[in-house]
């Protein structure tokens, strides 16, 4: 309602219900502007009585909002309101000249999730492929090594996404509340920002859904494999039926190809929210995997001898110069830097949003440790070489193993629900970028997905290598989004505040030239 307004009760309640359904600060300001700005707590808050009026207190303060407001034009932030003039969300109150209150319903302050709920949505959304992938990086690096390189990039990672979140709040005079990373790029960089930071999002989305059709194509032939097995072993099977299901079950010719029934049909849905509600699958797998990994660490025991250069029979040096394999799988391992402002946005206390962070950080690092040194340290050598140790761990495992195969069959089920929403993401950013809608046209949408499947497919036909694949996009989206533009943006920021000083800019270019030697040493391992 107007402030000169002489409306009645009816138009009251429709304000009211109105702002039921929105939030005030997400109105533009010419809207805000027209209504009597939120004051602290009135004497009477009502429900329909048009009598009751609003404290003196309240009044004065809503005075005061608005000589604020005639300080400066519409499109001037500098002189807004300061917080402490406006009140907390669980304060707000809209009322009309008649000096009825009501209360501001609907806010997102009660929907937001507790410090608990946020770091275990940034666990679970950061645990994926990579997982099974560790003790591979390990091997390569060498034990010891490799568990100081995994703690370093831990640390080096979570640093720059710390720079990710609060990059945002650097950004003077301008509403940055629905921001994402790539909005900050635009306004440092402009085009050339957003752009690229499309396209380095795309390589790591892209990479996960090759990486997972390879796993996928991997896990599913091992299924089929433990339930022929099964079935042939109760019904004698004969050397004709097993060589013709091995004709036509092949881990890298056939395999693959029946993932395309499935998988591209689920890729042109319009919306992926059917798949988004078994997530909760993901949760399960990694619970599974760390149950697993214990149980076979107890039964096999510990394997272990330190050699610290040299390689011997069975065991591999503890420093090794592949190390930089292991530091390309932890880039995209750790790699939560494209969503993490969209997950600590709807976190309760954004005070606390540093120190979530850090925890969640922590909580991944241990488990990648924890599955990494268990399987290394339990793999049987003798008799068998530690440079053994697969890209997918699972692959050491034979497909008769019961427990295995639930593992396995546990993943498929979740990468088949995960890959569409992949997908669609992948999709909502493309095409959103360059045609402007999310969905242009069927046509559109099918020839996008026919090109990532076929990669998918190509991959896992001829090069089923998910350590090589996970350890090159990590280490190329990682070299623009973890620490070119985070550590450049950061720079900017300090310099246009007047706080720059040579070590912050030191150690800041250190991480750009860290980021690029991380990418170009993929290519000679």
């Amino acid at each position: 309602c107007k402030e000169n307004c002489t409306g009645n009760i009816n138009l009251i309640k429709d304000v009211q219900h109105f702002t039921e359904h929105i939030k005030i600060s997400e109105l533009p300001q010419e809207v805000e502007s027209a209504l009597s700005f939120p004051v602290y707590k009135p004497r009477n808050i009502v429900d329909d009585d048009p009598q009751e009026r609003v404290s003196a207190e309240a009044a004065i303060l809503n005075s005061r909002v608005h000589y604020y407001g005639r300080l400066t034009g519409s499109s001037d932030r500098l002189l807004s309101p300061p917080n402490h003039v406006i009140p907390g969300p669980e304060e707000i109150y809209v009322y009309s000249p008649l000096g009825t209150a009501f209360k501001v319903s609907g806010t997102d302050h009660t929907s937001r999730n507790p410090s608990i709920i946020t770091i275990f949505a940034i666990w679970n959304t950061m645990m994926g492929t990579s997982i099974l992938s560790i003790p591979w990086g390990i091997k390569q690096a060498g034990f010891t090594l490799g568990i100081l390189i995994l703690i370093f990039t831990g640390l080096l990672m979570l640093y720059c996404c710390y720079i990710v979140l609060k990059s945002r709040k650097a950004i003077p005079y301008v509403d940055t509340s629905d921001w994402e990373f790539p909005d900050v790029c635009r306004y440092y960089f402009g085009k050339f920002g957003q752009w690229s930071s499309l396209f380095f999002s795309m390589v790591s989305l892209i990479g996960a859904m090759v990486v997972y059709w390879v796993l996928m194509s991997n896990f599913l032939f091992n299924t089929g494999q433990f339930i022929y097995s099964k079935s042939t072993f109760s019904s004698h099977g004969n050397d004709t039926d097993v060589n013709s299901f091995e004709h036509w079950w092949s881990k890298t010719n056939t395999v693959p190809l029946y993932l395309i029934i499935l998988l591209l049909p689920l890729l042109c849905f319009r919306s992926a929210s059917f798949f988004a509600r078994f997530t909760f699958l993901g949760t399960i797998s990694v619970v599974y995997l760390i149950t697993l990994v214990t149980i076979k660490a107890v039964h096999l025991g510990f394997h272990l001898e330190f050699h610290w250069f040299d390689t011997t029979q069975f065991y591999v040096p503890e420093f090794r110069l592949f190390f930089p394999q292991l530091t390309g799988v932890l880039t995209l391992a750790f790699f939560i830097h494209n969503c993490i402002i969209t997950l600590m946005k709807s976190n309760r206390h954004q005070e606390n949003n540093v120190r979530d962070l850090s925890v969640a950080y922590l909580l991944v690092g241990l488990t990648y440790l924890y599955v990494g040194v268990l399987i290394f340290a339990a793999f049987p050598s003798p008799p068998l070489f530690k440079d053994c140790i697969e890209p997918n761990f699972l692959d050491n495992f034979p497909s008769s193993d019961v427990m295995v195969f639930v593992a396995r069959t546990f993943l498929l089920f979740q990468m088949i629900t995960v890959y569409p929403l992949l997908g669609y993401l992948v999709r909502v950013q493309m095409m959103g970028q360059i045609f402007g809608s999310h969905y242009p046209s069927f046509f559109h949408v099918l020839s996008l997905n026919i090109l990532i499947v076929g990669a998918g497919v190509l991959m896992a036909k001829f090069y089923p290598n998910i350590g090589s694949i996970i350890r090159f996009s990590g280490a190329t989206c990682g070299l623009a989004l973890v620490f070119v533009f985070p550590a450049l943006v950061h720079m900017i920021s300090l310099k246009r505040q007047g706080m720059l000083r040579w070590p912050s800019a030191l150690f800041h270019s250190f991480l750009i030239v860290l980021g690029m030697a991380n990418l170009l040493a993929q290519f000679f391992m």
